[in-house]
């Protein structure tokens, strides 16, 4: 796992941009996109969607949310 991955995972939410780009290779709006889907998990918080990393972890099997 890169360093890239382990300090967006090391934190408890992260934007979707981000996780798009790093987990799958995907552009800002083809990341939008994934996460209006429900290929990347999302919480909405006001208008903003953000990407709860434990869900995100056990989407990859990583380790399972508690």
């Amino acid at each position: 796992m890169n360093e890239e991955l382990l300090k967006l995972l090391s934190k408890p939410t992260a934007s979707v941009p981000d996780v798009g780009r790093i987990v799958y290779g995907l552009s800002r709006n083809a990341s939008y996109d994934a996460a209006s889907r429900g290929d990347i998990p999302t919480i909405q918080i006001g208008k903003l969607k953000k990407v709860p990393t434990a869900m995100l972890r056990a989407r990859l099997g990583l380790e399972a949310v508690a």
